[in-house]
Formats: structure tokens, C-alpha cells, sequence
């Protein structure tokens, strides 16, 4: 299923134009390249389309779970599913703010808080699937809780503790952490979201060297204010390298009844209303060097190789939540009369119901298939997973959106407003609040877009830096010139002259994948072209990367819509009755978005509407605000 040599565009050592950042730009570059991750005995799937090489053997067969393990996962999602409906009341939970004691209890019995937890440390030991599966599930029914045991094990310290930890850690933390203590992770500072590298938390040496004293302050920790346990992100002094100093930002253990610890206040918000999330204070914190995660200076790796697994939980969380809404949002379209029939029979609705229901499948079959080769093993999966929170967090608020739409009133009505008179409490309105906060957790949507934009265009800036930037020698942009003009000569050739390809899936299926092949090919001129026309200033170009984005998430879930849908026909074409019209209709739809994507490279408002932006911005149209209160925000 996989090439076990990766691209060689990897091996070449990356030059990229700083002269026009500043200080703090140009540091925080050079801090997050020096985390990223090289070499992978598997190239990635996502990162291929945007070379223009749509590797089908990467993605088809779809992997599917083994029975063995799939036995395991039912087993224990069972006893989840139980759990759920017995001991935790959603709307309860919605309404108090709180997640009771006596829910938690229930979820720690049940070792919730240690599914991927290998069993010699008393942890569940599940696969990344099953994890996947349990968090669908979970967040189906309450996004709090879904919140609650994602940022413990997703981003909190079972999961960098696997990565990175010592046997000496593992053996004292992870007993507390399958047994229930729960974990947090504090990166975020009031200054400081999508840009690590300027964080203002410090950790100084003892003069012994026996400890670190940590000083700052984290904002927006999920669990901070419940937690037990926190990776906490400091930076640390700097280090000289290749004579240049470099910022040091390390990952620590640290406990809640540590010196020093002290939680400021708790956040509240739109949806998650109970959300343990809040600011958290360290003060003269002694924290042992023992507790350091990984080394000294990796921790910016840790946390981008964390998230890497880490964002995989949300997508699913958000396919759960979307195959709540589905049922939703059919059984009231099936029971609903109007003008003489149902509802889903008027067009209107009917084509409401057949995005929930195309768009839910491409979500379970792009968030399925990187959980799979998290657990095949070494593959790389940066770009599948930023590509799947990223396109099933939008995908889900599209969905909920829908769904509310389908329900009108009895959608916006609270659960218990329903129930009080005499209706079924479906509660679309808490979902939808919940919701709305997928888009920002984990990184926003632009940040996404930014993140998967950088890696597509890694492997040019790899093979062809120095002709790009004006500051280096031209000795070496003529020799990066020439060994680059090689090769994309013979490159961009194979863009327009794509060798025809038969797919072997289902008939109905076979063009799609033919479509996908095709587009790649354009999608990786098209980012070409934009290379050589904006040189150094691509990276400015947000809105046209973030259409080279939409794209391939666009491309990708074409793929795993049609791969998925074919292995499970093959596999059982009675159970999954209807599956191969189900991914035809998500890829028509898809194909329309890219064909009107890729009209919008070439002719968009770009330029005018970012120069009228800034106008607005400097306070030209303020006077557009008169009319409404003007009383000073506190």
C-alpha cells in the first residue's frame, strides 16, 4: 500500500526569504522549522495531490480495521454507549455548567480517561481507531465530555508522554492518568495564540541544576482549572546554533499542588458551558529537570507532533456530532407534513438532507482513514490531519446549520423548552453552540490553511530556495537554478500530459477517482504558476492559498469518499446498501466546489477588497457605525 522511500525533495536543506519580517516573524519561523519533522518512512497522500502525483495505491485499498481489533473496539464502545445513556446528562451538564463528580467517576471506572493508555500501565490500550471511534461516539451525544477527555488524551499527557516521555515518567504518570487524574495543556498566553515562539513563560535553571523556575501565565487551557496535570510550554535560555542564538522552548510535567500553581479564573463561553478551561498562573514554580518532556528545546516538536495525532480527535468528534444530526434531521424531514406531504419530499429539504448525509459519509472516510495509518505506522500525516480538522469542523457547522434550517423553530427551541411541551428534547440548539468552537480549537481555519499551504509548498522551496530569495549568493541561484530547472522541465510536462489511468473501483466510482487525477495535475500548475509570479510574497497571498486548500481537501475527500464506499461494497453490499450512490453524490457536489475554486484563481477581487479592508480598518468608514450604541466596550 505504501512507497517506503520518501520524496527527495525532503533531503535538501530549506532556504526561505526572512529579509522582509520582522524580528518576531522571522524568529518564530525559524523556531517552527527547526520542530518539523523530516524524513517519514511513508510519504503522505495529501502532500502527493499537491505535487501532481495522485498515488491511488496510497489510499486504496481503503484500510479498514482487522477483526480482531475491531472486536476490541465494539466491545468497549458498548460499555461507553451504556455509560453515556445511563450517567451523563448532556442537557444537564449544558445547562449547570458542570460535568457532576459522580459522571466522571463513572467515565474514570470505565477507563475513559486512559483508552490509548497501553494495559501495563492500567490504561485500556486501545488503537488510534478505536480511540476515534469511542470519541465519535462520545461527542454524538455531549460535546462536553467530548471536550473533556479529548484535551486530556489528545493534547494533554498521555499522548506526548507516549511520544516522548522517559520509562521513569511513564511509570509515575501514567497510573494517575488511567485512573482518572486529568491532564491539561498550557501553550496559549494572552499574547500569544498561533505563535509559539514569542511566548513570555520562562524557565531558568537553578544554580545547581537540579530544577527549572517557571514564571508566567497560560490563557484558554482546556481541563486547567480540573487538571491534576499539566505539559506546560516555557521558554528556556537560548542556544547558539550554526552561530546564530536560537530560542529554547521546552515542554514540563508539572502538578497542580506544585508550589506556585495557581488558577486565575475560569473562562466561560457561547457553547461548552462546561468547559474546565482557564487561566493559569505559575509563580516561582520549581519544577525537577526529571520533569522535562523529551529535551530541552524540543518542546515546540513535541507540540506539533503531538497535534499531528492530537487534531485527529476532533474530526471525529465532529462526524459523531454529524451523525447525530443526520438522524435528526431525517426522522423530522420523514414525520413533518406540509402542504399534503412530508417535508423531506419538497426539494428544498431534500437537498438539505442530501449534503447532511454525503457530507457526513467524506468526513468519516477522511478522519477514519489517517487514524488508520497512525496505526500501520509511519506514515506521515501532518497535512491529512490539519486537512481533516480543518474541512470536518467546517463541514459539521455547514451541517448543524442545516439541520436547524430543516427543523426551523424546533431547532432553535432549547431541549428542555421541547420537552416541557410534550415534544422529543432534539437538542439542535446545543449543538449548534458547541459547535462553533471546532473552527478555533487546535488552530483556526486560517491558521489550517496557512499550515497546509507551507507544507504543500515545502518541497519547491526545498528544491528551488535560493532562486527565490533575493538575499542569496548568485553562485548558488544559478547552481540551485539549473538542478532546478532539470527537473521541473521534465516535471511540469507530466502536469499536462497525464499518462490515462484505469481505476479498478466500482463503474460509477471510476470517474471520480479519473477527476481527481486530473485536477491534481492542474492544482500543482496552478501553485507553480503561483510561484513564479509572486516569488517571496506568495506566502502574503492567504485568500489564493487558501484556495489551493480548498482544493485539495476538496480532492482528498473525493478519494476517501470513493475508496471507502468501494471496499465496503465489496465487503458487504447488503449492510451498506446504497453506499456507492451515497459517495456519487458527495463527489458531484464536490467537483462543482473545485471547478469554481479553481475559476476563482484567476479571477477574484483579491487585491481591491484586501485594499478596501484596510481602509475600514484605519477608521475611513466609521461613520458606517452611527446608528447604533456607542458606548465604550469594558
Amino acid at each position: 500500500m505504501h512507497d517506503k522511500n520518501p520524496a527527495g525533495e525532503q533531503e535538501a536543506e530549506l532556504q526561505i526569504d526572512t529579509s522582509g519580517m520582522s524580528e518576531g516573524k522571522r524568529q518564530a519561523l525559524e523556531v517552527a522549522e527547526a520542530a518539523r519533522e523530516q524524513t517519514w518512512q511513508h510519504p503522505s497522500f495529501v502532500g502527493e495531490l499537491f505535487l501532481g502525483r495522485f498515488r491511488d495505491d496510497l489510499i486504496l485499498p481503503y484500510p479498514l480495521q482487522g477483526d480482531e481489533d475491531r472486536a476490541t473496539g465494539d466491545e468497549y464502545i458498548s460499555r461507553m454507549r451504556e455509560v453515556l445513556k445511563d450517567r451523563i446528562d448532556a442537557d444537564k451538564i449544558d445547562a449547570d455548567g458542570e460535568i457532576p463528580d459522580e459522571a466522571i467517576e463513572a467515565l474514570a471506572e470505565l477507563g475513559a480517561f486512559g483508552i490509548k493508555i497501553p494495559k501495563e500501565y492500567g490504561g485500556v490500550g486501545l488503537s488510534q481507531m478505536n480511540y476515534s471511534r469511542a470519541m465519535m461516539l462520545v461527542a454524538s451525544h455531549c460535546g462536553n465530555t467530548g471536550a473533556l477527555l479529548s484535551a486530556h488524551q489528545s493534547i494533554g499527557l498521555p499522548q506526548p508522554l507516549k511520544l516522548f516521555g522517559t520509562r521513569e515518567q511513564k511509570e509515575k504518570y501514567y497510573p494517575r492518568l488511567a485512573g482518572g487524574e486529568i491532564s491539561a495543556f498550557a501553550l496559549t498566553e494572552t499574547e500569544v495564540g498561533s505563535d509559539p515562539a514569542n511566548m513570555s513563560t520562562k524557565a531558568e535553571l537553578s544554580e545547581d541544576g537540579t530544577h527549572f523556575v517557571l514564571n508566567g501565565e497560560k490563557l484558554w487551557c482546556t481541563n486547567g482549572t480540573r487538571a491534576g496535570l499539566f505539559v506546560v510550554m516555557a521558554q528556556t535560555p537560548p542556544k547558539m546554533v550554526r552561530g546564530k542564538e536560537r530560542r529554547q522552548i521546552t515542554a514540563f510535567i508539572v502538578e497542580r499542588d506544585m508550589p506556585g500553581v495557581e488558577v486565575v479564573s475560569r473562562s466561560h463561553f457561547m457553547g461548552l458551558r462546561a468547559l474546565y478551561n482557564g487561566v493559569i498562573r505559575f509563580t516561582d514554580v520549581k519544577i525537577p529537570v526529571d520533569n522535562i518532556l523529551g529535551d530541552e528545546g524540543k518542546g515546540l516538536r513535541l507540540a506539533l507532533t503531538t497535534l499531528n495525532t492530537g487534531r485527529l480527535t476532533l474530526p471525529a468528534a465532529c462526524t459523531g456530532a454529524s451523525k447525530r444530526a443526520l438522524k435528526m434531521a431525517r426522522e423530522f424531514s420523514r414525520d413533518r407534513e406540509q402542504w399534503g406531504s412530508n417535508i423531506g419530499k419538497h426539494e428544498a429539504i431534500a437537498q438539505k438532507v442530501a449534503f447532511i448525509a454525503s457530507h457526513t459519509f467524506a468526513m468519516e472516510a477522511i478522519s477514519f482513514y489517517p487514524s488508520m495509518l497512525v496505526d500501520i505506522g509511519g506514515a506521515d500525516i501532518r497535512l491529512e490531519a490539519a486537512m481533516c480538522k480543518m474541512f470536518c469542523s467546517e463541514g459539521f457547522w455547514k451541517i448543524i446549520d442545516e439541520t436547524m434550517q430543516i427543523r426551523s423553530g424546533r431547532g432553535y427551541e432549547t431541549a428542555d423548552s421541547l420537552r416541557g411541551r410534550g415534544e422529543p428534547g432534539v437538542a439542535v440548539e446545543r449543538a449548534m453552540r458547541d459547535s462553533r468552537i471546532n473552527m478555533i480549537f487546535e488552530g483556526t481555519s486560517e491558521i489550517m490553511r496557512l499550515f497546509i499551504s507551507r507544507e504543500a509548498l515545502d518541497p519547491h522551496l526545498r528544491r528551488a530556495g535560493s532562486v527565490l530569495n533575493p538575499r542569496a549568493p548568485l553562485s548558488d541561484k544559478i547552481a540551485d537554478g539549473l538542478k532546478a530547472g532539470l527537473h521541473y522541465f521534465g516535471w511540469y510536462l507530466k502536469q499536462w500530459n497525464p499518462v490515462p489511468r484505469r481505476f479498478h473501483v466500482h463503474r460509477k466510482l471510476a470517474g471520480h477517482l479519473r477527476f481527481v487525477n486530473l485536477q491534481s495535475r492542474k492544482l500543482a500548475r496552478s501553485l507553480f504558476h503561483a510561484m513564479g509570479r509572486h516569488q517571496a510574497t506568495l506566502e502574503r497571498k492567504q485568500a489564493q492559498l487558501g484556495r489551493f486548500v480548498e482544493i485539495g481537501s476538496e480532492l482528498f475527500a473525493i478519494a476517501a469518499a470513493v475508496a471507502r464506499a468501494d471496499r465496503l461494497h465489496s465487503l458487504d453490499p447488503e449492510k451498506y446498501s446504497g453506499v456507492i450512490e451515497l459517495a456519487d453524490i458527495f463527489c458531484r457536489h464536490s467537483k462543482r466546489r473545485v471547478k469554481s475554486t479553481f475559476r476563482a484563481i484567476s479571477s477574484n477581487d483579491d487585491a481591491a477588497t484586501y485594499k478596501f479592508a484596510q481602509r475600514v480598518v484605519e477608521g475611513e468608514y466609521e461613520w458606517l457605525e452611527e446608528g447604533a450604541v456607542d458606548f465604550p466596550f469594558e
